[in-house]
């Protein structure tokens, strides 16, 4: 069953920033869009395991930090080699002032 977790304060992550949180011995992505919507995704790539947290996000797109690849982090889309394997994405929310993630 999913429960949503406290993840961090929304003042924890700029605007078109990700953070990395880990949580029951996984690794995840949050990140603050343009838009100021609030999303999340597995926290390591999936070509090289690197945490993507690491990485450059651009308007919707996390690119890793290793090999440039790229993933839309709203749907979890591998965007541009050498990824190819989509991320897992998780519902996310801001409430409170505080960021919210529901996972397993």
């Amino acid at each position: 069953m999913s429960e949503w977790v406290d993840a961090c304060s929304v003042d924890d992550i700029e605007t078109e920033d990700v953070i990395r949180f880990d949580h029951g011995g996984k690794t995840y992505a949050i990140y603050r869009s343009p838009d100021d919507e609030w999303f999340c995704t597995d926290g390591l790539c999936s070509h090289e395991q690197v945490h993507l947290a690491d990485g450059l996000v651009m308007d919707y797109v996390i690119e890793c930090p290793k090999h440039n690849g790229q993933f839309d982090y709203r749907n979890g889309e591998a965007m541009r080699a050498p990824v190819c394997v989509n991320l897992g994405t998780y519902p996310a929310k801001a409430e409170d002032g505080r960021v919210l993630v529901q996972v397993a």
